[in-house]
């Protein structure tokens, strides 16, 4: 029984998946919506394809794909307000479950990024001033020289 179940939901992530590959365009959809679309898709479909051709048919497995493809559909074009076609499809969704904790997920990482971008620049600064220093002590650059460029290198910090 429990085995039975596991089956099934595995089959309808595997089914929503697919569903959501051959639709295209950016899609951030929650796993669990990817599941329930795969399965009510699997159901819907399937169902069609008993009533059209009786048990033992070869068609359900497509059926139940293509009902989870015409779900994913209806999900961008409905609820996400979005083309299937053109350069409006490639675009980020604005509306839909799961696109506020997609989006502050992403803004989280792009503040990571910039603090680890303040920090590499200045030891970047800390590097240049220490090799400026080994140029001054070494003789190559002149007293004046060195000032010059120290004062360039902490403007920018």
């Amino acid at each position: 029984m429990l085995g039975s179940i596991i089956l099934i939901m595995v089959f309808g992530f595997v089914t929503g998946s697919l569903a959501r590959l051959a639709v295209p365009g950016p899609d951030p959809m929650p796993v669990w919506l990817t599941v329930a679309i795969g399965l009510a898709g699997s159901a819907g479909g399937g169902a069609v394809a008993l009533a059209i051709w009786g048990r033992g048919t070869q068609v359900v497995g497509l059926f139940s794909f293509l009902g989870a493809i015409l779900l994913v559909v209806a999900y961008r074009r409905f609820v996400q307000k979005r083309p299937l076609t053109g350069p409006e499809a490639m675009k980020f969704p604005e509306r839909g479950i799961g696109i506020d904790r997609f989006q502050d997920r992403r803004r989280k990482m792009e503040d990571l990024l910039r603090q680890a971008q303040g920090t590499h620049d200045v030891s970047d600064t800390d590097a240049n001033l220490r090799k400026l220093n080994d140029l001054h002590d070494a003789g190559v650059l002149t007293d004046e020289e060195f000032e010059t460029k120290k004062a360039q290198l902490q403007g920018r910090a």
